[in-house]
């Protein structure tokens, strides 16, 4: 590599590193990641796993997405909108959700188990109704397998579409493996395979809306502002990115213009020329301290498991 084009990508990438550690400060939930040695957590560093989620241009992007996914769901949209602030304070609500993601995902064990538990605590007490009277829970299996299932699809789909080609056999033990969380926070009839999540979405077309309070969400998420230079450049890519993962029918509902179309078709072409970049910039992350917590290589993360 020339040396302009060295110094070029080593303060591109220095730059990226701070923005993201300003976005998402690590060591927030108090999670070991580097002890006890040896104990290789629910997953592991011969799951699909450990690899899909150390992406974090694909998770960024389709956490988003499964967002976009999930106001579309009025019992599941309806925790958020009755029981959290989100309207004040949206970025510690994707700060929490990253956290328990990353933990679930790297943490030891023990961790895990916690964490678990404690999510499982604040889901019993969300409850309440719709304005038509209809009463939700978000301890319900079935809200909790949407959740879960759009989460999935959208850091599957980030990966593949910015980071990384994906085999279906791969894909199919992503989904596999991962529904051990939500099955654990007490989902049921998880999908486990690429084929049975585009099902188990034709099957819950019929309950999905955009209702005004699904597009109050859409808007607050619209306008978020990220704790890093130029706010509001990184929210547009990475929110038109995380669009560009919808699924033909959830853009259709949701009512994205031709103009929103053609700006998420641009910005996937970019993530996806700088998604090398980040990997970089994060290369001392979390997936990377958990493998060296059981005596692995980071470099493997790299490579689909045999």
């Amino acid at each position: 590599m020339p040396l302009l084009s060295r110094r070029v990508s080593t303060a591109a990438t220095a730059q990226i590193g701070r923005w993201v550690l300003e976005a998402f400060p690590r060591n927030q939930s108090g999670v070991d990641y580097d002890l006890p040695r040896d104990d290789p957590g629910w997953f592991g560093p011969d799951s699909v796993t450990w690899r899909i989620h150390s992406e974090f241009p694909g998770m960024l992007a389709g956490g988003l997405c499964a967002l976009m996914l999930q106001l579309l769901h009025p019992r599941a949209l309806a925790g958020v909108y009755d029981h959290s602030n989100f309207r004040q304070d949206l970025v510690g609500r994707l700060r929490r959700t990253t956290s328990f993601v990353a933990a679930t995902s790297y943490a030891p064990a023990a961790a895990v188990e916690a964490v678990i538990e404690r999510v499982r605590r604040i889901h019993a007490q969300v409850v309440g109704q719709l304005p038509d009277g209809t009463a939700y829970a978000a301890d319900d299996p079935e809200l909790l397998t949407w959740v879960h299932v759009t989460e999935a699809y959208g850091f599957l789909e980030g990966c593949r579409r910015y980071c990384r080609e994906i085999p279906t056999a791969i894909a199919d033990r992503y989904y596999d493996e991962y529904r051990r969380v939500a099955e654990a926070l007490g989902a049921r009839a998880v999908p486990a395979s690429q084929a049975q999540v585009l099902a188990y979405f034709e099957a819950q077309q019929p309950q999905l809306c955009m209702d005004a309070r699904s597009r109050e969400v859409l808007d607050v998420l619209s306008a978020v502002r990220l704790p890093v230079p130029l706010p509001g450049v990184s929210r547009d890519m990475f929110l038109a990115a995380g669009a560009a993962l919808l699924p033909a029918w959830a853009e259709q509902m949701i009512g994205r213009s031709r103009g929103q179309h053609l700006q998420s078709v641009v910005a996937a072409r970019v993530l996806r020329s700088v998604a090398p970049l980040f990997r970089i910039a994060l290369n001392d992350g979390i997936s990377t301290r958990a493998c060296r917590r059981v005596g692995e290589d980071p470099k493997i993360l790299m490579q689909w498991p045999v």
